[in-house]
């Protein structure tokens, strides 16, 4: 018989009035589920914005910046970027999925991140040679040193982000991640344009992480005070090192392609790589990230009344997959031409790579929902168990595909995910109930949806080569558009899909973002609690 979760509770010393993590006094079911598609549209909209102006960065430092600049920056993050795993410990998604939070819980895990950020940042000033010695760039000592400072910023703003999205203020958080970024953006622009090369990119993730934590702490309002004993964090601690564990796996495997290229290929290659990744996956990321900020929470909130959690699975991964599993489609048929758009007639060695990164991509978002599962249930150490399995399959490939090259690398990192969405179904299924036979014949109906619609755009940009790179893209999107609408009156099921879309979109119009938790006074209480 499966085990059953361990979820964050008080302790016994650490009671006191407090609310559960259910729909709020006042709010209806329905209210709720409005909330919670309007969450998911403000932060989208935030995250769209986010998306331009990281578009807008890849376009414009691209012209300043160099394969080898780009290399250079991204050999440093294959490795001082685990550091990211360790600052967070979990402790940010068990601070959102505990049913119940005190004041002085969350006072003891904003002291334990902004410890471990304060360590990491040391540790990675001292590991900067041995990075330099591992590829043989003296000139990556200082960058990782500098780069280092990130890691220390980000500990200390963890809990103000985790405070602000367990109080479902998705608005704050699209705001903050916007401003900071454009900030961020600024200052690489100068940097470049000044000629400080890959230093302009570092001084880009250090200015995203300070402003980050400024505007988080401005808009949070919330001042910790000094840990006391006596209060019960067993739970938390447990339930972010299983978070840390899976996420450091996952790392590992994910970063493979970069520290394989790096070492055996050189940093021109590994900059063309990168540019495909920054072009395509970190637009992506940005765009899941809030996704799965707005979903675990409210699927927390709702994670014992089954038929209501099964529903939310079911509608999270019809709108993914008729947004940004579509939209990566759109990609994979007009690569080429969005390639010499975005980064210049130079680059078009990126558009390969960017193909086989779109189904990457694709599976990637397609397993979110599954991630949700886990997380808001308390599953961590069976996702664990799943990500060493999930892994070991990527690294395989991917070294297997490193004997052609860059864009074998890619092929190889592509193929893990196909693979392994399927047995991630299952597995999520013996520890907890999912519909999956739904969400299976959804998959595959979006996956053939996809592939045809990215099929009829790659056509279109082939017939449209005339005309140039903005006629191709333009004809892709038409073809892509028509084949869905064409869909969409044939088969039964799309409409049923397209209709589960639009409801959604409705939703989040009609909601007025009525208060699902109670507002936090000016001053907590020393034995209170936080919904």
């Amino acid at each position: 018989m499966p085990a059953r979760p361990h979820r964050p509770q008080l302790g016994r010393r650490d009671r006191g009035a407090r609310m559960t993590a259910g729909t709020a006094p006042g709010t209806t079911s329905g209210d709720f589920g409005r909330h919670a598609a309007r969450g998911a549209a403000v932060t989208m909209v935030g995250q769209l914005t986010r998306i331009l102006v990281q578009v807008v960065s890849v376009v414009v430092l691209a012209r300043f910046l160099t394969p080898n600049d780009y290399g250079l920056f991204a050999m440093v993050m294959a490795v001082v970027g685990v550091s990211e795993i360790f600052r967070d410990f979990g402790l940010s998604n068990a601070a959102i999925q505990a049913k119940t939070l005190s004041h002085r819980q969350r006072d003891i895990l904003f002291w334990a991140n902004s410890g471990i950020g304060i360590a990491l940042g040391a540790v990675i000033f001292g590991l900067a040679y041995l990075i330099a010695a591992l590829y043989g760039r003296p000139e990556l000592v200082p960058l990782a040193q500098f780069m280092g400072l990130a890691f220390l910023l980000n500990g200390v703003c963890t809990q103000h982000r985790a405070s602000l999205s367990r109080a479902l203020r998705f608005t704050t958080l699209a705001v903050v991640d916007v401003a900071a970024s454009v900030i961020a953006l600024a200052v690489a622009i100068v940097f470049a344009v000044l000629g400080a090369g890959y230093w302009a990119l570092a001084w880009q993730m250090v200015t995203l992480s300070l402003a980050t934590l400024v505007l988080v702490l401005a808009a949070s309002r919330w001042l910790p005070r000094l840990p006391k004993r006596g209060v019960d964090m067993r739970g938390f601690y447990r339930f972010g090192w299983n978070m840390v564990a899976t996420q450091l796996v996952g790392y590992a495997a994910n970063n493979t392609d970069s520290f394989v290229i790096g070492l055996r290929l050189g940093p021109a290659p590994l900059g063309i790589y990168s540019r495909g990744f920054q072009l395509l996956m970190n637009p992506l990321n940005q765009l899941r990230a809030p996704v799965t900020r707005v979903a675990i929470p409210v699927l927390s909130r709702i994670q014992d009344q089954q038929a209501r959690f099964d529903s939310y699975i079911v509608r999270g991964q019809v709108a993914l997959g008729y947004t940004l599993v579509a939209g990566l489609g759109l990609v994979a048929g007009a690569a080429e031409p969005i390639v010499a758009l975005g980064l210049g007639e130079r680059w078009l060695e990126v558009a390969p790579v960017l193909r086989f990164l779109t189904v990457a991509g694709a599976f990637q978002t397609l397993a979110l929902v599954g991630y949700w599962v886990y997380v808001s249930k308390g599953l961590t150490a069976r996702l664990f168990q799943f990500t060493l399995m999930s892994a070991a399959l990527k690294i395989t490939f991917v070294l297997i595909g490193s004997n052609w090259g860059v864009v074998g690398v890619a092929a190889g990192f592509a193929l893990e995910p196909v693979v392994s969405w399927p047995l991630s179904l299952w597995w999520l299924n013996r520890w907890a109930p999912i519909p999956i036979r739904t969400l299976l014949l959804g998959v595959v109906r979006l996956s053939l949806l996809t592939l045809s619609a990215g099929a009829a755009a790659y056509g279109a940009t082939v017939f449209a080569t005339a005309g140039g790179t903005i006629l191709q893209i333009l004809a892709a999107i038409v073809a892509d558009l028509a084949v869905y609408a064409l869909a969409a009156l044939l088969v039964p099921a799309v409409r049923r899909d397209l209709r589960l879309v639009l409801d959604i979109v409705r939703a989040a119009r009609r909601s007025k973002t009525p208060p699902v938790v109670s507002p936090e006074p000016d001053g907590p209480a020393d034995d209170g609690s936080l919904a």
